[in-house]
Parts: structure tokens; C-alpha cells; sequence
């Protein structure tokens, strides 16, 4: 239950004004259609969350604990710092409507998805938990978290949420992550 709790919350805080976060905007202002989206979304963020999150567990059994403890704790220092750093979708990265609004979203958001910050929080969540599909399934259901509202009431919403606020507070939380995992200590115990 730990490995999806901690998996929902920091993907659902790390999208809030990602570069997906916003593309989920710009396809629900294309479409006009919220329910192929959030298909498509779901969709691709499985398949694309099951990779990273099988790379994440297949390296636990590659490297050291030792050595994983300091990737890992290097690896959500690192993300705190990324947190920081404002997404923006550029206009080639815009999807282009030829294939209807399910088939759009699969494709543009799974490709959007890849090394993007909540790919690669995927990969360190399962190289950090034992249970997979608890990360991919918390992962998964965070990203859900953040963009189905984005779908669903779009422009609205993008403007009253205080965006950097709540990145500080998601690269604070990857930061105790990072120096937690550092320290050696059990994420359970840590967490309360």
C-alpha cells in the first residue's frame, strides 16, 4: 500500500503544470470530447508507466543495494531540481489532429511521457519498492489525478491553481525522498 500511496501522490503533485498537464489542455480545447481523451491518456500512461517501472525493478536486481541506495537518492535529488523548472509545450510538439481524439491522445501522450519527469519518477519508484504493479498502478492513477480535471474543465482550472506553490512543495518532498534514501532510512518508518 506504501509503494501506491507514495507512487499517487508524488506523480499526481509532479504533473501539475507538466508539459502532459498541458497537453491535456490542448487536446481537450482540439477535441471537445473529454472521455477519448482520458482514454487515450490512460492507456498510454499504462503502457508507457509499465516500461519505466519494469526498468526501475530490473535494475534493482542488476546493481548493488548500496549502489542503488545512492542512485536512487541522487536520482529524487535530481527531480527535485527538475520539479523546479517550468514545463512549456512547444507548438511542433502539439499534436496534430488525423486520427480522432483517442488515437491522438495515445500517441502524442505516450510520446510525451518519455524521459519526461513522471517516467523517470516511475523508474526510481519500482527500483525503490518491491511491488510493481503497486507503483504502475499508483503512478498511473497520480497521472490520472492530475489530467482528467485538465481534461475536464480545462482553461478554467489552469489558471486558479497556484503552479508553483505546488511544485515547491512536490521538489521538497523529492528532496526528503533523496536525502531519506541517502540516509539509509525505510520510506514506511519515514513516512509516519
Amino acid at each position: 500500500m506504501e509503494a501506491f500511496l507514495v507512487s499517487t501522490g508524488i506523480v499526481a503533485l509532479a504533473e501539475i503544470g507538466d508539459k502532459t498537464q498541458l497537453l491535456s489542455f490542448v487536446l481537450a480545447a482540439r477535441f471537445k470530447r473529454p472521455w477519448p481523451i482520458v482514454a487515450g491518456i490512460f492507456v498510454a500512461t499504462v503502457f508507457n508507466h509499465a516500461a519505466a517501472g519494469a526498468v526501475g525493478a530490473w535494475l534493482t536486481h542488476l546493481i548493488g543495494p548500496d549502489t542503488m541506495r545512492w542512485i536512487l537518492g541522487l536520482s529524487f535529488l535530481a527531480m527535485a531540481g527538475w520539479i523546479l523548472v517550468p514545463d512549456k509545450l512547444d507548438d511542433d510538439e502539439a499534436p496534430q489532429a488525423r486520427y480522432g481524439a483517442f488515437a491522438t491522445t495515445l500517441i502524442a501522450f505516450f510520446l510525451a511521457e518519455m524521459g519526461d519527469k513522471t517516467q523517470v519518477a516511475t523508474v526510481a519508484l519500482a527500483a525503490r519498492f518491491d511491488s510493481l504493479a503497486a507503483v504502475v498502478l499508483g503512478t498511473t492513477f497520480g497521472m490520472m489525478l492530475a489530467n482528467v480535471p485538465a481534461v475536464l474543465v480545462g482553461d478554467k482550472l489552469a489558471h486558479k491553481l497556484p503552479v508553483k506553490a505546488i511544485h515547491v512543495v512536490c521538489a521538497l518532498i523529492f528532496a526528503a525522498l533523496g536525502v531519506a534514501a541517502l540516509a539509509g532510512a525505510d520510506f514506511a518508518a519515514w513516512l509516519g
